[in-house]
């Protein structure tokens, strides 16, 4: 990705805290590279290279400053800078797809070759694949040293690490010290992991907690006050996950179980989807205009797991936001799994495809109290998510995953629509039959023509259209 020298030093003159993420600065004389949002003192311009992601400062030589930690940056550059593919990888990434895969098995995941995947990672984002990934997994690991008690050996590991003695080896190699020489030292066993993650001001924390709360799922989700708690499952490991924002920081903090240690990069990524916070909100407002301009830091409430808003959209089908939460709480009483957490009202995660899809649709029928119908939909989306024919995640192909939705009996364009908006975090997503949407609109139709003048953010004008205005 081409960046302007100039304008790039514009915004670090300011420490303008909108270009947070969206690039770093190597500063030839210190050989350290920053956010925009460094306090330390500005270097001169001749000694600045600008630079689209850590990895790339990386790559050139630079090593990560300790006082504005490049890691806590918003997790990726401005949405509309690099492809949807790059943003795919990114992302896929961050989930730790290279952990045990290899760059030919996640370019097939995302239905390109790997000489194509490693082409585009250069030329969007100055590195490959395999360089994103090493670049991600010390930066986490710097992280996890920095803000938890966890032993060197857990970071490596939960990082994404197969070898401690790599891990210590590759450490020193890039940063010029040691692991244990970070380690912040204290006494005891963890009872939970702190982190942060940083975000593109504007942002509505508020109406967040407000459209989560309202459709929160008893037993698994809980909003108390100004945080967001719920229980997580990745893979063997579960626990519990809190979010709240940060006093005089553009950053959630995030609170989580020590189980959750060893999927530390899948925990934070699932949060980063839910909370939405990898957005520049900035264009997407200018080009919502008037729709936008009484709320320029609406974001659209992603998943952790995107299965359960497929789940929560079927069981919301003809019946009202507190019919759907109703159904909900009976099918986590038959097929959830119980857990323990310190957090009153967490007690259950939500079910899984597979669980579900033991179920008969008859008796899916008599337990939620539905029609045989919706039960049967409900069925067939659980057994195809658990047989692999539909995978539910972001970054896969959006126009052919609603198809494979839409080709299940009982799940029609709403819903398909509605899961992509949601848990595939599809910005152009537009479920034009809603009800809220066709009444502010004037019918499905004029909601369809109207809406073409806000491609590709139609999933945030949706947003701004259910939101009360302030």
């Amino acid at each position: 990705m081409e960046l302007d020298p100039q304008a790039c030093y514009r915004a670090l003159v300011t420490h303008d805290a909108r270009f947070d993420g969206a690039f770093f600065v190597g500063v030839k004389t210190t050989g350290i590279y920053c956010r925009t949002v460094c306090r330390a003192k500005t270097p001169r311009a001749d000694r600045c290279t600008f630079y689209p992601t850590a990895a790339a400062a990386e790559r050139a030589g630079y090593r990560p400053c300790l006082r504005c930690r490049p890691e806590l940056a918003p997790g990726h550059s401005p949405v509309d800078a690099v492809g949807r593919l790059a943003r795919a990888l990114m992302s896929r990434i961050e989930d730790g797809a290279l952990r045990d895969g290899s760059v030919d098995d996640l370019a097939a995941s995302l239905g390109v070759s790997g000489r194509h995947l490693r082409r585009v990672s250069l030329a969007e984002l100055g590195v490959t694949p395999i360089e994103l990934a090493q670049t991600h997994r010390l930066l986490t690991a710097k992280r996890l040293l920095t803000d938890t008690a966890m032993t060197v050996a857990d970071v490596a590991f939960a990082s994404g690490f197969s070898s401690l003695s790599r891990f210590n080896t590759l450490f020193r190699e890039r940063y010029r010290l040691s692991p244990t020489d970070l380690r912040r030292r204290r006494g005891g066993a963890p009872s939970m992991i702190v982190t942060e993650i940083g975000y593109v001001p504007p942002y509505d924390w508020e109406a967040l907690l407000v459209f989560d709360g309202t459709r929160v799922w008893d037993g698994v989700e809980r909003v108390d006050g100004d945080r967001y708690l719920r229980t997580v499952r990745v893979g063997p490991c579960t626990g519990w996950v809190g979010v709240s924002p940060v006093a005089g920081r553009h950053a959630l903090g995030v609170e989580m179980s020590a189980s959750l240690a060893p999927a530390f990069l899948a925990v934070v990524a699932g949060v980063k989807r839910v909370c939405d916070t990898a957005v520049d909100p900035e264009p997407i407002a200018r080009h919502l205009g008037p729709l936008a301009a009484g709320n320029p830091g609406l974001r659209v409430p992603g998943a952790f797991e995107p299965f359960e808003i497929a789940v929560r959209a079927v069981l919301g089908q003809q019946v009202s936001i507190a019919g759907a939460t109703t159904l909900a709480a009976r099918l986590l009483a038959l097929a959830g799994e119980p857990i323990e957490t310190p957090h009153e009202g967490l007690s259950r995660l939500s079910p899984t495809p597979e669980a579900i899809a033991r179920l008969t649709p008859e008796g899916l029928a008599g337990s939620l109290r539905v029609p045989l119908s919706r039960a049967r939909a409900l069925h067939a989306l659980s057994a195809a998510v658990a047989e692999g024919r539909i995978v539910l995640r972001p970054g896969v192909e959006v126009a052919s995953t609603i198809a494979a939705l839409k080709a299940l009996s009982g799940i029609g364009e709403w819903t398909a629509q509605y899961i992509a908006l949601r848990g595939l975090s599809w910005p152009d997503a537009f479920p034009a039959s809603d009800l809220g949407i066709v009444k502010a609109l004037g019918g499905e139709k004029e909601a369809l023509r109207v809406a073409e003048a806000w491609r590709p953010w139609r999933a945030y004008a949706a947003m701004h259209i259910w939101t009360p205005a302030k």
